[in-house]
C-alpha cells in the first residue's frame, strides 16, 4: 500500500481525433489556451511556456520534449501559487487507436498524495483533460474561466 500512496497522478483518455490534432492542442499557444488556461511562449522542445491563473505570477514550464505526434513533456520551473509543483513533470504520451482516434496517457510525475494540493489538483486535471478531449473532438474546450470551469469550483 505504501508505494501506491505515493503514485503520481495518471489518467488515460481516448479521443476521437488524430494523434497530430491532439499533439497540436498540446504544442500551440492557441491550443493550450483553448482547453487549459491563457498561455504564452514557445511550445518547442527547449522552450518556455507561461500559464496564467489567478496569481499575478504565471506558472513557468520548461518544454523538455515535443516529439510529433507521440509525446510532450514539461518541467515546472516556477509556480508561486502551488510551490509543490516546482520540479514536477507533466507528460503526455499519444498513441493512435482505431483509425482516426487517439489514446492520451497523461502523468504528472511528482504530483502525489503527499502534496497538500492533491485533491484540488486531481479535480483540476480531471476537468482539464475532459476539456482537452472536448477541444480536439468538437473544437471548443472548457478552459479556466469558462462557465464549465466556474461551475466545477462552486
Amino acid at each position: 500500500m505504501q508505494a501506491e500512496a505515493s503514485a503520481d497522478y495518471q489518467k488515460t483518455i481516448r479521443v476521437k481525433a488524430s494523434p497530430g490534432a491532439l499533439f497540436d492542442a498540446l504544442t500551440t499557444v492557441s491550443g493550450l489556451t483553448a482547453w487549459w488556461t491563457r498561455a504564452t511562449g514557445s511550445c518547442d522542445a527547449g522552450g518556455e511556456l507561461k500559464f496564467f491563473f489567478d496569481s499575478p505570477e504565471p506558472l513557468l514550464m520548461h518544454v523538455d520534449q515535443a516529439t510529433r505526434p507521440t509525446s510532450v513533456q514539461w518541467t515546472v520551473n516556477e509556480c508561486s501559487f502551488l510551490p509543490d509543483w516546482v520540479g514536477t513533470r507533466p507528460t503526455f504520451a499519444i498513441t493512435p487507436v482505431d483509425g482516426d482516434a487517439s489514446e492520451l496517457q497523461f502523468s504528472h510525475h511528482g504530483l502525489t498524495t503527499e502534496l497538500d494540493c492533491i485533491e484540488q489538483c486531481t479535480r483540476g486535471w480531471d476537468h482539464f483533460l475532459a476539456s482537452l478531449r472536448e477541444y480536439v473532438e468538437v473544437g471548443r474546450g472548457m478552459p479556466r474561466g469558462s462557465d464549465a470551469d466556474k461551475a466545477r469550483r462552486m
